[in-house]
């Protein structure tokens, strides 16, 4: 037990040295980039412009910000795996499915049943918590700042905002899987062994609440961060969630194999970014399957399932 702890912080160390020294670097050229070259004053101009526009009404920009515009995100992403999900067309999208053989085509009845409870999480829950969340960044002062932050600081704060997010959501989601609280709250969100983009959020209210909602609002209230920075942490969160969870590994977006395997097996691959995974050894099944071999980002039009096949059966 001494010698693995002792491994996983080193290796844990290592990584975080590297990944803080390509992060800088990345943060200055890139951050250099985009407000000296690239874009130079338009995002500050649309924002002054969208301000005058709203005649400084700061709830009515909190709720476009913090609830229309992720919203439009999700139901954006998701319309367009839903399309593929219900008819299997196009082709390009479902020869990348995961699990192969399952939702081709998807269960429409279960498929409503779930919209119907995403819909409900979204109104009765995710946007009445956006009101306590309100009096909290009007308290910062700076939400509604006239000046946007910098891209660079942006970076840094959405760094915070994943770390955070990871720590919350693991333990929870971990804390969901006791037996006492999986029959009753967590049950619900793994009725879909193979899941599809939009029961990212399909879960029990409370479930909601506790593992999906406050995890990814934690972080700006902690940093009082703009509302442009707010909109676009979580259009970034529900979109990638819906990526976890949409069961097609695509070329260019970010791996959906680590979440899509604890759908499959239940106690494995509890976190986000795996790293607390790693660390309390929640990810050694998923670390001995082709799944973890398949686990990166696709650079090529070759679905990873053909490329790297699970092994054939033993009674095949």
């Amino acid at each position: 037990q001494g010698k693995k702890l002792s491994d996983a912080l080193r290796i844990s160390a290592y990584v975080f040295s590297t990944g803080l020294l390509m992060f800088t670097a990345l943060v200055n050229s890139v951050s250099w980039l985009m407000q000296n070259i690239t874009l130079g004053n338009f995002w500050q101009t649309a924002w002054l412009e969208f301000y005058d526009y709203m005649e400084g009404d700061e709830w009515t920009i909190f709720l476009i910000g913090a609830a229309l515009v992720p919203a439009l995100a999700f139901w954006g992403f998701n319309g367009i795996l839903l399309v593929a999900d219900i008819t299997g067309k196009p082709t390009f999208i479902t020869r990348y499915r995961i699990q192969l053989g399952k939702n081709d085509p998807v269960d429409t009845k279960k498929l409503w049943k779930a919209i119907y409870t995403v819909l409900g999480n979204q109104f009765f829950i995710s946007f009445p918590m956006l009101v306590p969340m309100f009096y909290i960044m009007e308290w910062w002062d700076n939400t509604f700042s006239k000046e946007l932050p910098t891209f660079q600081w942006f970076l840094v704060e959405l760094s915070i905002f994943t770390v955070v997010e990871e720590i919350l959501f693991y333990y929870t989601h971990r804390l969901a899987h006791h037996p006492v609280l999986y029959k009753h709250i967590h049950k619900k969100h793994h009725e879909w062994t193979a899941p599809i983009g939009v029961v990212s959020i399909y879960a029990h209210p409370i479930e909601h609440i506790v593992s999906n909602t406050l995890p990814v609002m934690t972080g700006p209230m902690i940093m009082g961060s703009h509302i442009v920075s707010i909109s676009a942490w979580f259009s970034i969160a529900l979109v990638t969630t819906s990526i976890s969870h949409c069961g097609y590994h695509l070329p260019l977006l970010p791996s959906p194999e680590f979440h899509d395997f604890h759908h499959l097996k239940f106690n494995q691959c509890y976190g986000v970014l795996g790293v607390l995974d790693f660390l309390h050894g929640t990810d050694k099944m998923f670390r001995q399957t082709k799944a973890f071999e398949r686990h990166k980002v696709l650079l090529s039009l070759t679905p990873l399932s053909e490329s790297i096949p699970e092994p054939p059966k033993k009674d095949e």
